[in-house]
């Protein structure tokens, strides 16, 4: 196994990282489109009714992704996993305005309108989305990162670290696509500007709760399956 505090890239791609890398591009395009479902968290004591955007889902599999190969691999291999991310996430955006506004709807198809309306976000929103991401991504590793290089707790407190770089990396995430995407921007159906303070407050609490419960647990299972596959891996050499 790669030494965790090591700066260099693998020369070979592990089995595990190799798998990783699979499902984090996949989820860097789910992301997208699951986020156009408005999905209910239910009812919590002292925060009321909670909705997220069904993306955060897939996303915070890709905190836990990052931050498991951080884990692994160190900073530089997760870095540069999260940059290679942009090349999924750029060309699920290229192929579904193609398909949406170039390549014309069979004649006896009529959801044409159903399906743009649903897939084709907007130039503002896909350009808040690549922001978003590209920044919260990287500040998810810097901040794992460097709680565990600055501190006693390499290979320990797994689950803080992971949770800790998870929650504010998703508050700045919220932060930049809301201001990005909605500042300022009317709502066709009101025809008044989007409520931008509500929207935020309401997606940070949804998220810091969703994290919360979600992080911890996922950031074990994924670092111990990294570690038995590459084990496996070598045991069959």
């Amino acid at each position: 196994m790669t030494d965790t505090t090591s700066t260099a890239l693998p020369r070979t791609l592990s089995p595990s990282l190799f798998l990783f890398t699979i499902i984090y591009g996949g989820m860097v395009v789910l992301a997208g489109v699951l986020g156009t479902k408005l999905a209910s968290l239910g009812t919590w004591p002292l925060l009321g009714s909670l909705a997220v955007e069904s993306g955060i889902f897939a996303f915070l599999l890709l905190v836990v992704i990052s931050s498991a190969v951080a884990e692994l691999y160190g900073k530089r291999t997760a870095d540069r996993l999260v940059r290679l991310g942009f090349i999924p996430l750029i060309m699920s955006m290229i192929l579904l305005m193609t398909v949406i506004h170039v390549v014309p709807p069979a004649v006896f198809w009529h959801d044409q309108e159903s399906f743009a309306r649903i897939l084709g976000q907007g130039a503002r929103l896909q350009f808040a989305g690549l922001i978003a991401y590209g920044v919260s991504q990287t500040l998810n590793v810097a901040i794992f990162s460097k709680l565990t290089s600055s501190t006693n707790w390499s290979g320990k407190l797994l689950w803080f670290r992971a949770l800790v770089a998870g929650l504010l990396s998703q508050i700045v995430d919220t932060i930049l696509f809301v201001t990005i995407a909605f500042y300022g921007a009317i709502d066709k159906v009101t025809g008044q500007p989007y409520p931008v303070s509500q929207i935020m407050t309401g997606q940070i609490i949804s998220k810091m709760v969703l994290s919360t419960l979600m992080v911890p647990i996922f950031i074990y299972v994924f670092v111990a399956l990294g570690r038995w596959i590459d084990r496996r891996e070598g045991q069959s050499e």
